[in-house]
């Protein structure tokens, strides 16, 4: 049986960016017509940051990947293993220390949630066994926990899991 969890929202793209004053930091890369620095021509969408990276969907090779742009090197990172021919990935995170990437990826109709390990070039699904659709994961910056969006119960609520085992955490909430 799987339990509701309370979890805080992802907080917007400008919120991250901003500083400690009320207006928000504008990121200034240049453009890039071949696709190869942060602002390209492609649709890229649902960005998220974390310490100096920034994770985004993009369809700049014809098909939805995830793309990792170092903000310290100013260029995109190359990433082997994790974008795949039949997968169509969204709502890509990143741990702060650039290590994992999660993203909610949709394959044959069929919702899930994929684990990469950038340190040994794994791509792990962790929600296989589940059945029920995600969306919209979140990672903790030590990489170690993932929170997502699951319908298991008929509605969407929130589960979080262990990030090395896949196993949903028995996090206790308080009584209404």
């Amino acid at each position: 049986m799987l339990k509701r969890f309370l979890f805080i929202p992802m907080v917007s793209l400008v919120s991250l960016l901003s500083s400690c004053t009320t207006y928000p930091r504008l990121l200034n890369f240049t453009f890039d017509p071949a696709g190869r620095s942060l602002n390209s021509p492609s649709d890229d969408i649902t960005p998220q940051i974390s310490g100096r990276f920034i994770t985004f969907v993009s369809d700049r090779q014809g098909r939805q990947d995830v793309y990792l742009f170092d903000g310290n090197n100013r260029r995109l990172v190359d990433i082997p293993g994790l974008n795949q021919l039949d997968i169509l990935a969204s709502h890509p995170g990143i741990s702060e220390d650039g290590r994992y990437i999660v993203f909610a990826g949709t394959r044959q109709g069929q919702s899930d949630i994929y684990l990469h390990d950038r340190e040994t070039r794994q791509l792990r699904n962790l929600t296989e066994n589940l059945k029920a659709e995600v969306r919209n994961p979140a990672i903790s910056a030590d990489g170690s926990t993932i929170a997502f969006e699951s319908s298991a119960n008929g509605q969407w609520d929130l589960m979080i899991i262990d990030a090395r085992s896949g196993q949903p955490l028995d996090i206790p909430i308080a009584p209404r």
